[in-house]
């Protein structure tokens, strides 16, 4: 239990952690920062990384400590971060990914059905386009490159729909940090300026999961 405490404080108050990193390492900083992005879009078993509120964090500690980090190295990096990730993650579905759905810890699936399910279904609505859309959507965003893995995509397709969603994804975050990260009411308020980031990230997956249960009611409706 105090290692969820941990996890959750280190969760809400990035900031100050961050902080803390940049005061105590400097330059760094910017290979700690690479190395979550790219472990959390690069590993299938990390899904539950922070990095929609890294980036936003990292955007609002670069225009709070100027000298340490440059916003625009932070956002390359950052890019570079996510398109390897992604990457990574899509050769390891090709390769072992028959294999890695089946691997339990502790007797339970460490790649849950019903999340390889949730990103199935985006892929069935919205094609490849489902690599670009994933980006802002935890756990999907993790485990789109790896189906697209499995699945056998084109890789020069999927490499479009890659650097086009890690774009999208690291730039307007950081870029929102960077700018509203000086604005007294969102730096003062952190932790529930990330309840927001997570709110309208996991709306996509709620939407599906409504859309799946209202069908699921209505066949059933049908048939009696």
């Amino acid at each position: 239990m105090e290692i969820f405490h941990q996890v959750l404080d280190i969760f809400f108050q990035l900031d100050k952690h961050l902080g803390n990193i940049i005061e105590q390492h400097g330059a760094l900083t910017y290979g700690i920062l690479f190395m979550i992005i790219f472990i959390e879009t690069g590993v299938v078993f990390m899904p539950f990384l922070p990095g929609d509120s890294l980036l936003f964090a990292a955007g609002m500690m670069a225009a709070r400590y100027p000298d340490s980090l440059n916003i625009w190295l932070v956002i390359a990096l950052l890019l570079l971060a996510a398109v390897l990730g992604d990457g990574c993650n899509y050769l390891i579905g090709r390769r072992f990914g028959t294999k890695i759905q089946q691997i339990s810890l502790f007797g339970k699936r460490m790649i849950k059905p019903e999340q390889l399910a949730q990103t199935h279904g985006f892929y069935k609505k919205y094609g490849a386009s489902t690599i670009v859309i994933a980006r802002f959507v935890p756990v999907v965003r993790t485990l789109a490159p790896f189906v697209g893995g499995v699945a056998a995509m084109n890789y020069s397709v999927f490499f479009k729909f890659n650097v086009i969603g890690a774009v999208l994804w690291v730039v307007s975050l950081s870029l929102a940090g960077y700018y509203l990260g000086s604005i007294p009411l969102v730096r003062d308020n952190f932790e529930k300026v990330v309840l927001g980031i997570v709110a309208v990230s996991v709306l996509p997956i709620l939407w599906q999961l409504g859309k799946a249960k209202f069908k699921s009611i209505s066949q059933s409706e049908v048939i009696v």
